[in-house]
């Protein structure tokens, strides 16, 4: 992760434009602050990706919340239509030809975290602007992007290029909700999520999504809000048994995910987009950038051993 933000850090000073990259189902739990610094003083366009997978409703609030606070051009794009993936072509256009002598060529970078889209949206760029096929490796798993790509061009008049950047996680989480939500759209491994938890909280979630019938679309009989009982149901509707007859709980819990990952329960929004909820989501957790949980683990024990000093001080004032 810190090796992805040094090579990010290196290469922006070559840098015209920068494309932040996000995922739409979680629109504020995908935001990485620790982007801010590295950015800083570039050209930026913020684009939601798999904008397909969610509401077009929340559109509007995401654009008003981001304004609130920062300047940056806000886009939502799905990148299997190309008269969407064009918004950004036109923007680096705009960009080139507001100064044709300093951007006689335009280079920009892609970033975001992992598994926002970021390969894909390069593909697709590359497709709408010069009818030309990938250029970037994609997959559905967080980390395909190991390392820096070498410029990619998307354009032949005016000459744009791009540069895809490795995703870059946030190194610790502290909200265990905002973790979940990054992880249950793929941006944390599944062999580091508990997936068992992940199931748990979508099933949680679709019971509260009052017009999602998950019963229908899976072929069970009933809603639950045990999980337990809904493995049973889906792994038997699967066919997920084990020898004997058992229900292979793990597979039935994959098969879950997964049809939330493509898109099957229909399009969703994870997070509360109500102005409290996204006040409250800045002040709690974008005023500074999180510790990791080495630092929080230093920064905690370092308030305990003043604690302690401050006691002993106290003590030894009131024995005088």
């Amino acid at each position: 992760m810190m090796a992805g933000l040094r090579e990010m850090r290196d290469q922006m000073r070559t840098v015209d434009l920068v494309i932040e990259t996000r995922d739409a189902r979680i629109p504020l739990s995908s935001i990485n602050k620790q982007f801010e610094q590295i950015v800083k003083g570039k050209h930026r366009v913020i684009v939601y990706n798999k904008a397909d997978l969610a509401p077009i409703s929340i559109q509007t609030p995401v654009r008003e919340a981001l304004a609130k606070r920062s300047h940056h051009k806000v886009l939502f794009t799905n990148t299997n239509v190309n008269k969407s993936v064009r918004q950004i072509l036109d923007v680096a256009r705009e960009l080139s030809a507001s100064d044709p002598i300093r951007y006689p060529e335009l280079s920009i970078m892609v970033i975001g975290m992992p598994n926002v889209g970021k390969s894909s949206l390069i593909n697709a760029l590359r497709r709408t602007g010069i009818n030309r096929g990938k250029a970037a490796n994609t997959g559905a798993k967080p980390g395909v992007t190991r390392t820096l790509s070498s410029r990619i061009r998307v354009l032949e008049s005016p000459p744009i290029y791009l540069v895809d950047t490795p995703g870059v996680m946030i190194p610790y989480i502290p909200d265990p909700i905002v973790a979940l939500k990054v992880a249950l759209t793929g941006g944390i491994k599944d062999n580091i999520a508990d997936e068992g938890v992940l199931a748990d909280y979508l099933l949680y979630r679709l019971n509260r999504f009052a017009d999602i019938d998950y019963c229908s679309i899976l072929g069970i009989s009933q809603p639950t809000d045990d999980i337990n009982e809904f493995l049973q149901m889906l792994g038997r509707k699967i066919g997920a048994l084990r020898q004997g007859g058992e229900i292979d709980t793990d597979k039935a819990i994959q098969f879950f995910l997964r049809a939330f990952r493509q898109g099957k329960f229909g399009q969703l929004c994870l997070d509360d987009l109500a102005p409290h909820a996204v006040d409250e989501f800045f002040k709690r957790s974008m005023e500074e950038a999180p510790l990791s949980k080495n630092q929080a683990q230093k920064a905690k024990r370092a308030a305990q051993r003043q604690r302690s000093l401050e006691k002993a001080q106290k003590r030894g004032s009131r024995s005088h």
